[in-house]
Parts: C-alpha cells; sequence; structure tokens
C-alpha cells in the first residue's frame, strides 16, 4: 500500500466560499472541508451548496480531500451524504463515533446513498465512550467494507464531555490518546492528533506537535493556515533521521549482513527492526516529496 503523507489536515468551514478557494493554495497534506461543528444551523444547507461547488470545479490538486458531516442520527446527516455522493473526494469524516455499530452504520449509509467504493471513512473519536470502546471500533478496519482508515482525535469534544482541563502537556488526555494510538497500530489505521485552538501561542503550538508526533501520532488537524508549516516540519523526517535511516540500511544491504538478525553501526547495536524503521522514514519522506510535486 503506498505511504500517504497526513502531516497536517486543516479544516475548512464549508460556510466560507473565500476559505474553501484559499484552501486551493496551502500547502496542508489535507483538507477537511466542514459541514458540523465549524458551521452555524442556519448555515448548513448553503455550506453543502458551496462544498459541492469548489469540489465539483477542482484545483485542489494532490490534495487529501475529506468532508466532514453532520451526524447521521441528526437532522442534517442524510442530506449532507446525499449531497456529496457522487463527487470525487477521498474520505468522509463522521462525528461522535463511541461504538463499532456506529462506522458499520455509516459504512452501509455510504453504500446506500451510491458513493464510491474507493472513497475510504474515517472516524472521530470525541466521546468518553469511544476511548473506552476503542479497540472494538477499530476492530472494524478488518472488515473491508466498513471502510475505516483514519481516526481524527477531537480534543475540544473530550474536554466539554469528560471535565478534563486543558493544560500544556495535556496530561489528563495522555492515557486517552495514547490508547487510541495503539488501537490503531494494531489494526492497521491511521491517527491524527486534535486542534491547537491558540492560533497566537506558536511555541505551545510547536510543543504540542512535538508530543503527538513522539507518541506515534501521523499528523495533526489544525484550523489556521499559518499552522501548516511548523506542522509540516515537526511531522516530516528530520535531516538527522534521513541520515540514520540511510546508514542503517545501508549497512544491512551489505553481503556480509545479509543474513544477521543484529549489526553493529556507529557503536550501537542495531536490529533488524531498525531497518524496517529507516524504510518507512525513507517512504514517508518521498511520499512527501511525490505530494509537494503534485
Amino acid at each position: 500500500m503506498t505511504l500517504r503523507p497526513r502531516r497536517s489536515v486543516l479544516y475548512m468551514p464549508g460556510s466560507n466560499a473565500r476559505a474553501l478557494d484559499k484552501a486551493k493554495t496551502l500547502p496542508a497534506d489535507g483538507l477537511i472541508l466542514d459541514l458540523e461543528d465549524a458551521v452555524a444551523p442556519d448555515q448548513k444547507e448553503i455550506a453543502r451548496q458551496q462544498i459541492v461547488s469548489a469540489v465539483t470545479a477542482g484545483g485542489y490538486g494532490s490534495r487529501e480531500l475529506i468532508i466532514r458531516i453532520n451526524s447521521l442520527n441528526g437532522p442534517w446527516g442524510r442530506a449532507d451524504l446525499n449531497s456529496i455522493a457522487k463527487l470525487k473526494i477521498d474520505a468522509i469524516l463522521i462525528p461522535k463515533v463511541s461504538s463499532p455499530s456506529d462506522v458499520l452504520t455509516a459504512a452501509q449509509a455510504l453504500r446506500e446513498a451510491g458513493v464510491d467504493e474507493v472513497i475510504r471513512l474515517w472516524a472521530m473519536m470525541e466521546t468518553p465512550q469511544a476511548i473506552l470502546n476503542a479497540e472494538s471500533i477499530v476492530r472494524t478496519a478488518a472488515d473491508p467494507t466498513s471502510r475505516l482508515s483514519v481516526l481524527v482525535m477531537g480534543t475540544n469534544d473530550l474536554a466539554r464531555e469528560t471535565r478534563a482541563r486543558q493544560i500544556p502537556g495535556r496530561a489528563p488526555m495522555l492515557p486517552w490518546l495514547s490508547q487510541c494510538i495503539l488501537a490503531a497500530r494494531a489494526y492497521g489505521v491511521d491517527i491524527l492528533d486534535g486542534v491547537f485552538g491558540d492560533i497566537q501561542d506558536q511555541a505551545g503550538f510547536r510543543l504540542e506537535c512535538e508530543q503527538g508526533r513522539d507518541m506515534g501520532m501521523d499528523g495533526k488537524t489544525l484550523i489556521h493556515p499559518g499552522q501548516i508549516g511548523p506542522c509540516n516540519e515537526i511531522f516530516s523526517p528530520s535531516a538527522a533521521e534521513m541520515e540514520a535511516a540511510i546508514k542503517i540500511l545501508a549497512a544491512f544491504n551489505l553481503p556480509e549482513n545479509s543474513n544477521k538478525g543484529a549489526i553493529s553501526l556507529d557503536g550501537r547495536m542495531v536490529e533488524r527492526l531498525h531497518a524496517e524503521i529507516a524504510t518507512r522514514t525513507m517512504q514517508l519522506a518521498e511520499a512527501i516529496a511525490r505530494s509537494a510535486k503534485g
């Protein structure tokens, strides 16, 4: 399977036509065209129309396009799905996923609406039930008909529903984030960190990106274009990581090391698992380079 960079995924409100147009020039890896939280109730219809027009017009290049619809159990979700069913997008993001049945019900709704099978399903993890059921939710990805391919952490909603304080370092949320990362990795699903709300706090934003990267997140969801550059930088392989990956792979490719499970390199023991990590580092760098050209 081809690796796809998801370092930076920017929410864009469907009710803002100017923002939808500007998104075509932004260096984000992905765009979530939003019909849910970012759109007021009296703007739902116009947002739906503007997203359909924007996607139909094209011009988004290689950016991954995702549309977040409203809850399928609410007054707007089914109309959202029917409106976007024939669009050429990459994924549909479902809010408030709390159980495996939510994923399977959404997948069935996509089939009934005639959504192309290549379009994936992304799931918002933003309720206490979602965290408690993380493993069983992500296990549905083992069934190809579920279409589940990405988890998106909804940290603001989690804070609201749990009354956890959003403090620097996110100590209250770390167990929840880790639980979802483990579930995602167990079933081959990508996972994106939640948003950072203070667009003026650049230092705090960088620290949270670094924290998410170090925990194992594939990238971060964003609320402002100014966050894209630092996010792309932090979630990209560094020069030092690239150099190390090249050396490790070159060492294991030597004839004398071809059958070895571990070797000594620059004074440290390096195992085959490090070669696997190095391979993914190189693949990610190559995918980022391809995306930049597209």
